[in-house]
């Protein structure tokens, strides 16, 4: 958010042109804005009042884009999520600290450095383009993200670099006024870890990245407690049914940390999915890494459909993370392949809380299903089937056979026996038929 508002008035002030309006956007929804509640200290201390943001549903950037009156610059990404891929051709800039995934075009200036905080490569380019535009207020929103960010320049939280350094110190010392940097820190690590009175899906929106390949969505967020604290949740698993169910996900990698009194972070991580081929591929694809190894160590969950590890390489962030779970992803698009016969589906019902949840009667709640045992041994290729056959895997973890849940329009839930009969006529028929912020935070 930081480098949006910051590039954004850079732009304003440079840009030359009275045609062009210059619009930070932030890349999600008003409404999730208190969850951020370290952005929400920030720029309140730093006098900037929510009403002067804009947030990206409040701008219709496809009809300005159809209209020809649209030019991105991404901040702390470099890629846009697929369903923005038609904006594509309105990037001009790109400004990020991630891995590069973009490809390279003449149209499009990239930046691209693997520093702890895309802040610091704002404040590079601001510091060297127009250093008149740096004033009191633009470097103290840069200064915080820079200094949250590289986890307060600690080297053994291995984020920050020797550029977030000589940027940092460059803002001290042209504004001696900023706030203590330990205690500006302090400030805001309390407010990022404070998650009290937060739901469960409040707590996965607060800081998540989605990504995609194929029929397969995952999101990935960052939880601010230890994992035991975080599987003891009431009714967790009937909470993360919902939430996938909600959001279209089929699986959830929570990436839970916490950081001791040297700030040395401690991280474990969780992957839940309703389906046991979607949780088994996920967690293998992390268990299997090189580059980097995240060193696993398992560890004892309560509930089936949840696998908990003990994250050796603390030093892996999400940032290290996501390039594993994208690499995922592109082989599992590649594998997709078209479910053609019906096999018996087993119901996932320990999920629910033994003493109901409050918002589900029995009869109305999300139910969750995954392919037997049979069937995802053949979908994962260990069983010989003796033919070739094409299979499509779970849309999603709420409904796996039909594409949009019925429980979307109200309608009763299907039945087990329902869905057995729907999959059979699908196999008789199948030898007939063979079918991120703008500028910002992605």
């Amino acid at each position: 958010m930081v480098s949006s508002l910051a590039f954004a008035y850079f732009l304003s002030k440079t840009s030359g042109s009275s045609s062009k309006t210059v619009v930070p956007v932030l890349n999600i929804p008003r409404a999730e804005f208190p969850l951020r509640s370290d952005n929400v200290f920030l720029l309140k201390e730093s006098g900037v009042p929510p009403e002067a943001l804009v947030f990206r549903d409040e701008v219709d950037l496809a009809g300005l884009h159809r209209a020809k009156r649209l030019m991105l610059t991404l901040v702390d990404h470099n890629v846009l999520p697929s369903a923005d891929i038609d904006l594509e051709d309105a990037v001009v800039e790109v400004i990020d600290h991630h891995h590069l995934e973009r490809t390279p075009s003449m149209s499009c200036s990239v930046t691209v450095e693997t520093v702890g905080s895309c802040a610091t490569l704002v404040t590079e380019h601001i510091h060297h383009k127009a250093p008149e535009v740096l004033d009191r207020q633009v470097a103290q929103l840069l200064y915080g993200a820079i200094v949250l960010d590289c986890v307060n320049m600690a080297p053994e939280a291995g984020k920050v670099t020797p550029k977030d350094r000589q940027l940092s110190c460059l803002l001290e010392s042209r504004f001696p006024d900023l706030p203590p940097r330990g205690a500006l820190f302090q400030s805001l690590q309390s407010a990022k870890f404070d998650i009290s009175g937060l739901s469960t899906e409040q707590i996965l929106l607060k800081d998540m990245k989605a990504v995609s390949g194929g029929d397969l969505r995952l999101a990935v967020c960052t939880v601010y407690m230890t994992l035991d604290v975080f599987l003891q949740r009431r009714s967790l698993q009937q909470e993360l049914c919902e939430f996938c169910h909600k959001h279209r996900f089929g699986a959830v990698v929570a990436m839970t940390i916490s950081f001791n009194e040297r700030s040395e972070p401690h991280r474990q991580l969780a992957v839940y999915s309703s389906s046991t081929l979607y949780r088994e591929e996920v967690s293998q694809a992390l268990e299997k890494s090189c580059n980097p190894s995240l060193s696993f160590s398992p560890m004892s969950s309560p509930f089936n459909n949840i696998k908990s590890y003990l994250q050796g390489n603390a030093l892996a962030s999400r940032k290290k993370v996501l390039p594993i779970l994208k690499n995922f992803l592109k082989e599992w698009d590649k594998k997709q392949v078209h479910c053609g016969e019906a096999e018996d589906f087993e119901e996932l019902d320990d999920h629910v809380d033994p003493t109901g949840s409050p918002s589900f009667d029995d009869d109305a709640r999300p139910r969750c299903f995954s392919a037997s045992r049979h069937h995802r041994r053949r979908l994962l290729g260990t069983e010989d089937s003796g033919m070739e056959e094409d299979f499509q895997v779970p849309a999603t973890p709420m409904n796996s056979l039909v594409e949009g849940c019925p429980l979307d329009a109200g309608l009763p839930r299907i039945s087990a026996e329902a869905i057995l009969e729907k999959f059979s006529r699908m196999g008789g028929e199948a030898g007939e038929n063979k079918d991120g912020n703008w500028p910002g935070e992605q």
